[in-house]
This record gives structure tokens, sequence and C-alpha cells, in this order.
């Protein structure tokens, strides 16, 4: 059965298999899309590493376009979701708000960063791919606009205060700045002053550095 090499479709779906479940593939993919890129990702090369036949993957996926379009959505659901949730946290202040936002960027739990730059790595060679990470980032800029607006924000500066919000961080991504947490941490509030107009006092970071031990 010969593995696609087109646009990543409609995911066709998993279904329960008994040789090697559908995340176990799913998880390899991702694994090797972070070591090698997207044109590593094959169906041969995840089998050697999960110890499996190759013909076993065809009982969790019609083919490697629906495991590559599940990996698509898996970087969706987890750093878009990820990121708009934290637009969504509560906050007493704009301040604190923006903070929310930040802990994306030291927890790989709410914002995949190495995934995001793989996803944006493989949307440079595939034009469907580059289409879905411009919704994507259309929906963050959108969620962050609108968090600024909740805070009295007027829509055109908040507007603006979200793209340099959200490009800064792309670019940092880009850039693959190595930083080290208390590196982060001791710039956060300028950042902040940068991103929202409005200064951040002393407890509103000490309650952020304390989220994210250096």
């Amino acid at each position: 059965m010969p593995e696609s090499q087109s646009v990543p479709r409609a995911s066709d779906g998993a279904q329960a298999a008994g040789r090697g479940k559908a995340e176990d593939w799913l998880e390899a993919a991702y694994q090797q899309l972070l070591l090698g890129g997207v044109d590593s990702v094959r169906v041969l090369t995840l089998a050697k590493t999960l110890g499996l036949s190759r013909t076993s993957f065809y009982w969790s996926f019609k083919d490697r376009d629906a495991l590559l379009a599940a990996l698509l959505a898996r970087w969706d659901t987890h750093n878009t979701a990820g990121l708009i949730g934290r637009c969504e946290q509560y906050a007493a202040t704009v301040v604190e708000a923006m903070l929310n936002v930040f802990d994306c960027w030291l927890d790989e739990s709410l914002f995949d960063s190495r995934f995001e730059l793989a996803i944006r790595n493989w949307a440079s060679q595939n034009a469907e791919v580059a289409a879905a990470v411009a919704l994507a980032d259309q929906a963050r800029i959108q969620a962050l606009t609108s968090m600024l607006v909740r805070y009295g924000q007027p829509e055109q500066l908040a507007n603006v205060r979200a793209r340099t919000t959200y490009l800064t961080q792309i670019g940092y991504l880009s850039m693959r700045t190595q930083e080290s947490v208390s590196e982060r941490i001791s710039r956060v509030a300028e950042y902040v002053e940068v991103f929202v107009g409005e200064r951040c006092e002393p407890q509103e970071l000490a309650r952020f550095a304390a989220r994210h031990p250096a």
C-alpha cells in the first residue's frame, strides 16, 4: 500500500485496533515531526519506532494523509485552544490577563513551542497547511484583541497590541531564541508594559514567577 505524498485531507478517523492504538501512531508521528520534519513522518519509520508491522498502521488510519491530518488537528487543538483559553481566563487587571497569556510561552502543556515551529516549517512547503496556520493565527490574534477590549482598550489599539504580542512570540520561535526561564521572567514586566500599556506591579510579577519556577 503506497504512502501518499499529497496534501493532508480531512481525517478519516482512527479505528480501534489491537495492533497499536491510533494514539500510539499519532504520538510517534508527533515525535518524528519534531525530530526530522514532515518528510520524515513515514509509516515504515513509525512502525520501526513502535516495533509494529507496517500493515498494522492501516488498522488505525486509512493512509498517511489521514495521519498527517490528525497531526495537524492535534496541533490546532492543543496550541490554538491553549492560547485562546488563557485569553479567556479570569484576571482582575489587564496586566494579569496578559500574564495569563504569558503562561503559554513557559508551559508546554498550554502551548507546545516545538510543535508550533514544526508545523510552521511544514506550512512553508504546503499551501493547505499554510492556510490552516493562517486561520489559527487569525483566531489567536482575535482572542488577544478581544481580551484587551474587555479591559477597556479601544478596538484598533487592542488589535495592534494583540498583533505585537503574538508576532513577537512567533518571532521568538522562528529565530529559535534560547533563554532560560529566569532570563525570560526578568524581562516579563517590561514586555507586559509594552503590550498592554500599564505597569506590571511587583506582586503580579511575583505570582507569575511562582507559577514558573526556574
